[in-house]
């Protein structure tokens, strides 16, 4: 009786070794890549911080066209215009006393 040696087949180790490097590959790509988990976390979190400035810029839009209406020739708001002349001209009226 006389055994012979098995040795692994070398085609069977190349294929194996070429699937463990391929899914390796496909792995850290699906994690860490331009498209993978850690990229899709950033963009939420910066979509979250984008929706929070578009929401605090329409509010500010809002307030500006509310006193763009409030002065314009449709509608004036003669406290609002009042306001703005003594704010832009630094003036009072002569009934007023002024304390510093």
């Amino acid at each position: 009786m006389t055994t012979q040696k098995t040795k692994p087949a070398m085609g069977a180790l190349v294929f194996f070794g070429l699937a463990f490097a391929l899914s390796s590959y496909f792995t850290f790509a699906a994690v860490q890549g331009d498209y993978g988990l850690f990229r899709r976390v950033e963009i939420l979190d910066e979509k979250e911080r984008l929706e929070t400035e578009l929401a605090a810029v329409q509010r500010d839009l809002e307030r500006m066209e509310n006193l763009t209406l409030r002065l314009s020739d449709d509608f004036l708001d003669l406290d609002l215009l009042d306001q703005q002349a003594r704010d832009v001209l630094g003036m009072i009226r002569s009934d007023e006393i002024v304390i510093r």
